[in-house]
This record gives C-alpha cells, sequence and structure tokens, in this order.
C-alpha cells in the first residue's frame, strides 16, 4: 500500500470557473486564490479603474475595490470556454448604485492565460465602456 497521495490539477477552464464562482460570492480570498501573486489585468482604458494591473492586492484594490466602492455587483451568469488561445469567460450581471440604486446592465468577455492552477492575465472587454464609466460618475456623483 502506497501513502502518496494523488494530486489532482485543475484545468484551465475549472480555475476560472472557481474565480467566478468566487467572484459571485464576495469571495475576496476565494478570488486572490485563484489569481496569480503577478497576474496582469487589463481593464477597458475607459472604465474608472482602466487600464494595466498587476498583482493581486493591486486587483483587489484597484479593480474590485473600484467597482464595489460605488455599486453593488451581482453575476447572474457566467460561461467558460477553454480553446487554444486560453480560457474565455463571459460574465453577465447587474450594477446597481449605493447612492441612486439605479441598475446598470453588465455584460463582459475576459480572455484568461492560465498556468500552474493560477490565472496569469486577464484581458477585459466590455460593449460599451463609456456607458459603464458614465454610471460610475453618476453613482459617485449621487445623480441619475
Amino acid at each position: 500500500m502506497s501513502n502518496q497521495m494523488k494530486t489532482v490539477t485543475e484545468s484551465p477552464a475549472e480555475v476560472v470557473r472557481g474565480l467566478y464562482d468566487a467572484l459571485s460570492k464576495n469571495d475576496v480570498p476565494g478570488v486572490l486564490a485563484k489569481l496569480d501573486p503577478e497576474v496582469i489585468v487589463d481593464e477597458p482604458t475607459q472604465l474608472p479603474y482602466g487600464g494595466v494591473h498587476q498583482g493581486r492586492e493591486v486587483f483587489v484594490q484597484s479593480i474590485l475595490g473600484a467597482m464595489m466602492g460605488y455599486a453593488n455587483v451581482a453575476i447572474t451568469d457566467a460561461e467558460v470556454f477553454e480553446g487554444p488561445a486560453g480560457v474565455i469567460g463571459t460574465l453577465t450581471g447587474t450594477l446597481t448604485a449605493h447612492t441612486t440604486g439605479e441598475e446598470f446592465p453588465l455584460t463582459m468577455v475576459e480572455i484568461h492565460q492560465v498556468e500552474d492552477g493560477t490565472v496569469r492575465k486577464i484581458d477585459v472587454y466590455t460593449k460599451n465602456p463609456h456607458e459603464i464609466a458614465a454610471f460610475y460618475a453618476r453613482a459617485e456623483a449621487g445623480t441619475r
């Protein structure tokens, strides 16, 4: 009999599904566990948290902090597809402004590079980054 433990490795798609599951539950430690310590996240520059961000802590402070600072983020659906270019994820949900209660539909497409069981890079795309930026400006100002 062997006492060796068998290591089960998650597929890249499973890693991204785990990330999305943690995001949908606002489980920050769970999100961090799926990200490489030096993860690179490239958000559309029009967004208040746009640009290229590097590192897990920067992701939490600069992106999640900015997104959730002015609005509740509810993810209603997430789909994950694995292919030669990496793992493609689609997220849909609703942003609800803390100040006004305004709701804004959110749809994002993300391309993930997964290595050694963690997400190393995320390229984020939205159909309407200018409208999302305007939503956040209204949320910050407390106007509709």
